[in-house]
Formats: structure tokens, C-alpha cells, sequence
């Protein structure tokens, strides 16, 4: 006899509603073995969410080491994976920027001095198109850290927001979220906002603010439920030995070197920098190396303290940047179109030390990414990619597949340019974006929004207003004050305590990042943050953009591929694809066009010159041609016969003119009045009883 299942001593089962839907939480039913679990179920979305730490640090490093995964499974979306192999394989790029999505919050709210392996894993197990499962996910890594026995700060909560006709949505529908000028993600905890992200269609900053603000409010709920599961279930966290280093070493070597550090640090070129630290890090090495045998392990971390304490003073204190510069002032800016002479379009932008390069491709709508994820996008018309080789920063580092950060900062510049990107009817091409980072000292994310505003333009792209990308940051101190700075550069965003990246036109924003180093953010941050960074990109685009190309321009390069967009019957499809594809791959050998059609009889036309194109669109044209009864036409007799004449008055479209409709009198013989190859102009009749298409010229005339 089976016995029905028995639930575990320690399960639980905790119950909330978010925006409406239920909320329900289990523990203690899986993955018992992890240092905290729950399945979370958001409507009809599951996630299981795990966190797991090593038992002891790991040795010989000076950062937290925390994994996010956020591990989609097909099956939760009823799909078989696609390949040869038919399972998942590495993470998509959606899987990816959702796990650092959930990992900016999190990561931090962990002790400073912590090095054990943190490994949180967040399965999608069931998706309900409805209930986001990227929102279920961040809510059930919080749960899972929060009742786990892992030092953590928290809990956080997290919310997305919606602007559907006018109006705020909390955790928007499926439906809701594809008419939505505005898709946000908010992370907080109870007293401040911790993360956000956006992306939005030139939303304005006050809007922009009040959404933040509402989803603050939704998030103060989730953190009391969460708080409600710790007090019931939750562990009592485990202690670990300090991954800090030795404070009387670091006073002792700070004091040393503090003028000599100064000294490196006052300048505008990385290069002099590193330059100048070289032999005081030397010289450290040699005085303390017998009293700290450790000395060369720990020189980086120590280094990067003794820098960040001077920063961190010049910047609360003296109101003093490394470069000279005011806090609110932009570093030197240059814009340059047309850098490289065969591609398609080309924008090399500049800020300060920071250059990053965009090359704009165009291509047919055949040529669009195919995706295969848990959503019903199945296919990408914009891309945009970003990369940062070893000499951007003057490391020797050898070419490797893009990273997390690469693959993030890409997809941020790729959804800051599609608010303003034409629509395939109006241009259809397929589109994507390289961008080149070629020097590297900060903010070259928001580099590389500018320099895709350049090569969109050169490209000949009619975009509807161009898009510019600026940083702002943020230095704290322990009474509570604070002070922002406009674009920093990299020392500022290494010791400083925010980067708060905003993207946009004129007329409103269209994505922000938001990076931080403390446990969050007050409105009055968040309000100024957006003040600052709307100067900023308004400054960037009238100074540089707009001066270094007005407008996108007239015409595609004359090495990108020539498009003509037109309209078939669906039912002609079948014609102009012909058995097996036999049709439209001559229609493609014959004239070198590549041929895409759409299932509403929708064709694009693409070829290297228009000669090559038109030929093409004549081809589909004559294939699918109806003719229209009692319309006349001009055609070439072809061939002659005993009762008429036979005339093709369209590519491929043969009929009869009999003998008595050749002219107004009676004809004796039909070489008295036409001969093959004469140009005569006949009205098309209809269409017999035997499929015949009949002709008349006496009619014509």
C-alpha cells in the first residue's frame, strides 16, 4: 500500500497579495539542504529560490564571492529547447540581465568583511505571463538569504512599474507592460531604495520620480511580510572570521604614504596615475615586507583603501575631484561621424579618457536575432553589442567571449536608443550596433548610448531624436551628509558610492541603471540624481551630437543594402516561394536580392545596388499580378494563330485576342492587322469558362 505524502515537521506556509495576485510562500518542503529555501509562487509563476554558503572563506581574496543565477528552464513555458542536444544550455542574455538584476540589490546589503562563497540559484520552474518571474525571483532570493543562517542585511522587496494611459501600474499584466510607456524595476528595503531599472519611451524625471515613489511604498509591505516569515522561521545567522584587513598595518602604512599617494592621485590621466603608484607601491613592499611578511598579498586591497580614504576625504571635504573638476562639471567631450569608411555608419565619441567607438550595421529583416526564451519574443530587429578588449584599460589580457558586464552594458545602451528607433514600416532594415570601447576610464556604458546616437544618424537612420547617456555619483559620509557629482570617472566609481546611469532625449528619459555601494538611497538623492543627469545629457546632446551631425542622414550608405518594402495577396505567397522554395531562390540567383515575406503578404526587397532590386520587385510583381477586368494595358504579340493573336501585357501574363475583336471591321486574316513582336494595347475581357484570359484591342481603341 502507498502512503499519501506526509509534509515535513518544518514546512510552512506563508501567504501575501502583491498587486492584486497571490503571493504564497513554502518552506521547508525542497531543497532542505540548502542554508535557506522557499518556493515562491507569484499567480501561476514558480521559482525555487536557494542560497548556500561555503562553511569557510575562502582564502586569499579581498571581495565577497556571491553567484546569481537565475536559471530559466523551457519546461516552464511548456517548450522543448532547441539544438541537437534538446536541454537548456548557457544562460540567455534575458537569464543574464535578469540574474544582475537581482544581484545589485543584493549584493550590498553583505558584510564588508565576508569571504565565504555565496551561491544563490533561482530556478523558473513555471512562468505565468502575467506575474513577472524576474519580480518572484528577487522577492525569493530575499526570503531565502533572510531566514537562511548567511550574514545578510536585508530583507529587500522589489516591484516593476507600469504607465498605462496616463495612469501607474504596480507589477503590470502582460498586456499592461506591452502598452506601457514605461518599464521600471525598483528594489528596496523598508527605509530606502536600493536598485532601480529602466527603460522608458522619453518618460519625464517628475514622472519618473512618482513611480519610484509608489513602487517604494509597495515594496514597505513586502519587507514587513518577509520580516513576518524571519520572526517565525528564520536562522540565526553564523559567525565568520574578518576578511578585513589588519587595522594598526593599515594606519601604520597609511600615514607613510598618505602625501606620496596624493601626490599620484592629483591628476586627469590614468596614465600619469599608474605611472606615479608604481614605485610607491614598491617602496611599500620594501620598508614593511620583514614587519608584515604578507604584504604583496594584501598590497592590492591596501592600496585600493589608502586611494579610496583620499578620494572619499577630497570629495566630502574639499569638494575636490582627481581632475580639477567642479562637481558638476563634464569632463572635455568630442564627437566624430564617418571614422570608418566602408561600414555601414560610424560614430566615435569621447569623454574625458573614456572613447568608445559604434559601428552601425544594416541588414535585411531576415537577418534579425532569433530568441528562444521563456517570453513570446521570438525575434530581435535592434542589436546592440558591446565590447571592452585588455587595452581599453592598458591591461594585457587576452580576447575573450563577452561576460556578464559586457553582455549588461550592452543590452543598457541597446534599450536607451529603442524609444526613438523608426518603425519597420517606415525602415525596414534590420539593425546592429558594435560598440568598440577603446579607452576606458569610466562611464562607458552611457559612451557608448552617445556614440550609438552617432552612428544611427551616420547610418541614416531617421531616429526620432537623438539620445545621449551621463552618470551621476554620490559620496556619503557617516553624519548622514551627502553631495552628487556629474560624470565620474573611474577612481570616482571605484571609492565613490553610486553610479547612477540616465539615458535620454530632450524630452525625457529612456533608461536608467542605477549601481550601488550602500545599503540605499532617500528621495532627495534620487531627485537631485535626475536634476543633474538631465543638465548633463542636454548639454551633451546640443554641444556634441547635434554639432557633429544635425541630422540622420537622407540616404543609406551606398555600401549598405537597398530595401523596397511591398504588398502581396497572402495568397500569392505560395507563388512567389514556389515548390520547396524553388521560385524564390531563382528570383534570389538570378538578381542577388535576398527576399524576406511576412504571413500578411508583407515582402522586403533587399539588394547591394537598386538596379539588382527593382529587378526583383519586377519578378514578384509579374508573379503576382491579377489583372482587372475591363482595364486596359500595353503588351507584345507573341504568336499568331488561325483565330487571333496571343499578347503577354504583363511579365508572364498571356492571353487571346480572338479575330473578331482585333478592330471594328471584319478581318480576314490576322497578319492584315498585328505581327509578332508589334506593341499593341488590348483591354483585358475576363476569364472563360477554361481558365483562358481574354483580350480585345478593338475595345482598347
Amino acid at each position: 500500500m502507498v502512503e499519501k505524502f506526509k509534509t515535513f515537521d518544518n514546512y510552512r506556509v506563508f501567504r501575501y497579495e502583491l498587486a492584486g495576485r497571490p503571493l504564497v510562500v513554502e518552506t521547508g518542503k525542497v531543497a532542505g539542504l540548502a542554508n535557506g529555501s522557499a518556493l515562491v509562487h507569484y499567480g501561476e509563476t514558480t521559482v525555487l529560490c536557494c542560497a548556500t554558503a561555503s562553511a569557510a572563506p575562502r582564502e586569499g581574496i579581498d571581495f565577497l564571492p556571491l553567484s546569481v543565477d537565475y536559471d530559466e528552464k523551457m519546461y516552464a513555458v511548456g517548450k522543448i529547447p532547441g539544438g541537437f542536444l534538446k536541454r537548456e544550455g548557457k544562460p540567455s542574455e534575458k537569464a543574464i540581465l535578469a540574474g544582475r538584476v537581482i544581484d545589485r540589490p543584493i549584493r550590498p546589503l553583505f558584510p564588508k568583511d565576508l569571504r565565504n562563497d555565496i551561491s544563490l540559484l533561482l530556478t523558473i520552474m513555471s512562468v505565468d505571463p502575467d506575474c513577472a518571474p524576474e519580480i518572484t525571483a528577487m522577492i525569493g532570493a530575499s526570503i531565502a538569504l533572510s531566514i537562511s543562517d548567511i550574514p545578510w542585511n536585508g530583507p529587500i522587496g522589489g516591484v516593476q512599474m507600469g504607465i498605462v494611459d496616463g495612469k501607474f501600474v504596480v507589477n503590470p499584466t502582460d498586456e499592461q507592460a506591452k502598452a506601457s510607456t514605461l518599464q521600471l524595476t525598483v528594489a528596496g528595503s523598508a527605509e530606502k531604495v536600493v536598485m532601480i531599472e529602466a527603460g522608458a519611451k522619453e518618460v519625464s524625471d517628475d514622472d519618473m520620480y512618482e513611480a519610484i515613489m509608489i513602487a517604494h511604498e509597495e515594496i514597505k509591505g513586502i519587507v514587513a511580510f518577509i520580516n513576518q516569515i524571519v520572526a517565525e522561521i528564520g536562522k540565526p545567522k553564523f559567525s565568520y572570521p574578518s576578511g578585513e584587513l589588519d587595522h594598526d598595518m593599515f594606519d601604520e602604512i597609511f600615514a607613510y604614504c598618505e602625501a606620496a599617494v596624493m601626490e599620484a592621485l592629483d591628476t586627469d590621466d590614468k596614465n600619469i596615475r599608474d605611472a606615479k603608484m608604481q614605485p610607491i607601491m614598491d617602496d611599500i613592499v620594501a620598508k614593511y615586507e620583514e614587519k608584515y611578511p604578507d604584504i604583496k598579498v594584501v598590497l592590492p586591497e591596501l592600496i585600493y583603501k589608502i586611494q579610496k580614504k583620499i578620494v572619499r576625504r577630497w570629495l566630502l571635504v574639499d569638494k575636490k575631484r582627481v581632475d580639477g573638476r567642479r562637481m558638476d562639471e563634464i569632463r572635455p567631450l568630442a564627437a566624430e561621424v564617418g571614422v570608418l569608411p566602408r561600414v555601414h555608419g560610424s560614430g566615435l565619441f569621447t569623454r574625458g579618457q573614456t572613447q568608445v567607438l559604434t559601428i552601425a550595421t544594416l541588414g535585411t529583416l531576415g537577418e534579425a536575432q532569433k530568441l528562444d526564451g521563456l517570453d513570446d519574443e521570438d525575434t530581435k530587429r535592434y542589436m546592440h553589442q558591446y565590447n571592452m578588449p585588455g587595452y581599453s584599460t592598458g591591461e594585457a589580457k587576452a580576447l575573450r567571449s563577452p561576460g556578464r558586464r559586457e553582455i549588461g552594458h550592452g543590452a543598457l545602451a541597446e534599450r536607451s536608443l529603442i524609444p526613438v528607433l523608426p518603425s519597420e514600416e517606415e525602415f525596414p532594415y534590420a539593425i546592429r550596433l558594435v560598440s568598440e570601447v577603446v579607452s576606458s576610464n569610466g562611464s562607458t556604458s552611457q559612451g557608448s548610448v552617445c556614440g550609438s546616437t552617432l552612428a544611427l544618424m551616420d547610418a541614416g537612420v531617421p531616429i526620432k531624436a537623438p539620445v545621449a547617456g551621463i552618470s551621476c555619483g554620490l559620496i556619503t559620509a557617516e553624519d548622514g551628509s551627502w553631495d552628487t557629482m556629474i560624470d565620474i570617472q573611474g577612481l570616482e566609481d571605484f571609492y565613490g558610492d553610486m553610479d547612477f546611469k540616465v539615458a535620454g532625449t530632450h524630452k525625457g528619459i529612456t533608461s536608467i541603471q542605477m549601481d550601488l555601494k550602500i545599503d540605499g538611497l532617500t528621495p532627495e538623492i534620487i531627485k537631485q540624481a535626475l536634476v543633474t543627469t538631465h543638465q548633463g545629457r542636454d548639454e551633451i546632446i546640443d554641444k556634441i551630437l547635434l554639432a557633429a551631425i544635425p541630422e540622420p542622414r537622407k540616404e543609406v550608405s551606398k555600401y549598405a543594402p537597398k530595401m523596397y518594402t511591398m504588398h502581396i495577396n497572402p495568397d500569392k505567397i505560395r507563388l512567389v516561394i514556389g515548390k520547396g522554395g524553388e521560385t524564390i531562390q531563382k528570383i534570389t540567383a538570378d538578381t542577388g536580392a535576398k527576399i524576406d515575406i511576412n504571413d500578411d503578404g508583407t515582402v522586403y526587397v533587399a539588394a547591394v545596388n537598386t538596379e539588382a532590386a527593382d529587378k526583383a520587385k519586377a519578378i514578384i510583381e509579374a508573379i503576382c499580378f491579377e489583372p482587372e477586368e475591363g482595364k486596359t494595358y500595353e503588351g507584345v504579340v507573341t504568336r499568331i494563330i488561325p483565330i487571333g493573336a496571343f499578347v503577354e501585357f504583363a511579365p508572364g501574363k498571356e492571353g487571346l485576342v480572338h479575330i473578331s475583336k482585333l478592330q471594328n471591321k471584319r478581318t480576314e486574316k490576322v497578319e492584315d492587322v498585328v505581327n509578332v513582336g508589334d506593341t499593341v494595347r488590348v483591354k483585358f475581357l475576363g476569364i472563360d469558362e477554361k481558365g483562358r484570359m481574354n483580350l480585345s484591342m478593338r475595345d482598347a481603341e
